[in-house]
């Protein structure tokens, strides 16, 4: 049967094994001695025998008492520890953020995203998964991933926040040996009779829906990756549209990158993340991160310092 046990008792009974003194042991509480008393007499009324010897010179456990003063300490304990970790992860001291994007913002965007972040919350840990972005979907809906990055017109669902953070220009690859390659920018049209390797989902619906159909590639050679594209394009001829903010990544593959106008389509950039009515401290701050972020212009400017770098 349980009893009604105060963490108040306990502490009573603690502070005065510790003061070996009802008076000290008031002091230690700022509690008047007849309170810390009255708190004794319910902790020993409750479990139905005594715990302290008290004699006019000094108080000590009794023998129940002295089996029972560790299990109270522990208790007290556990509790502090426990709101302590509480502290800690409110004040973002502790945490866990569970991320994820797909390879080409993986490759981009978010390893700076979560240096920035970290350089501010080093105590928050932020695990991070490069996957196609239909795991990072399925991964917000089953609870698996707390924030997800993607294409803006994947759309998850209901139980999902869209934050657009960026909008990038979609820029071409081209092989250097493409007479293409030659000029300063690339048309739409320009790329009509080459094969496309795609590697974008729904690359009809977020992209091609923004060109005139007269411009679209004849041929799309689908891909799941977009180092995949890249590594084809070196060995066939074609072209391969990412965001310009990929352009370190393009130029590792020893590939031209130009601009791809007439129509300019910006890539839209969407961070995902999970209704909750309460989400943790550390996934909201780093919302909250991200979201400044993008506001601060640094999202879309990722390509051009790091182009000043180069």
């Amino acid at each position: 049967m349980a009893m009604d046990v105060t963490l108040r008792q306990l502490r009573a009974y603690v502070a005065v094994l510790e003061c070996a003194s009802f008076s000290e042991a008031a002091k230690a509480m700022h509690l008047s001695q007849a309170a810390l008393s009255g708190l004794i007499k319910e902790l020993e009324a409750r479990v139905g025998v005594r715990l302290l010897d008290r004699t006019t010179r000094k108080v000590s456990a009794s023998s129940v008492g002295e089996t029972f003063a560790p299990m109270a300490r522990r208790v007290l304990a556990n509790l502090d520890e426990a709101l302590d970790n509480l502290t800690n992860l409110k004040e973002l001291r502790r945490g866990l953020v569970r991320v994820a994007a797909p390879e080409t913002l993986s490759c981009t965007l978010l390893p700076e995203l979560i240096a920035g972040y970290g350089a501010h919350h080093p105590g928050v840990d932020v695990r991070f998964d490069d996957v196609p972005i239909q795991e990072v979907v399925a991964g917000l809906q089953n609870g698996s991933t707390d924030i997800g990055f993607g294409p803006a017109g994947v759309v998850p669902d209901q139980s999902v926040e869209v934050h657009i953070i960026c909008a990038d220009p979609l820029w071409v690859a081209l092989r250097s040996d493409d007479p293409l390659a030659r000029g300063t920018s690339v048309g739409w049209k320009d790329l009509r009779e080459r094969t496309l390797l795609n590697y974008m989902p729904n690359i009809a619906i977020n992209i091609l829906s923004q060109v005139p159909p007269r411009n679209h590639p004849k041929q799309l050679l689908p891909v799941n990756r977009v180092n995949t594209a890249l590594s084809m394009l070196r060995v066939r001829q074609g072209a391969v549209i990412c965001p310009s903010m990929a352009e370190p990544l393009v130029r590792g593959f020893g590939l031209t990158f130009l601009p791809l106008l007439q129509p300019a389509v910006k890539w839209k950039i969407a961070m995902f993340v999970r209704h909750s009515a309460s989400l943790s401290p550390a996934v909201e701050s780093f919302r909250d991160f991200t979201l400044a972020f993008s506001q601060s212009g640094a999202a879309g400017g990722i390509r051009r310092e790091r182009r000043k770098r180069m």
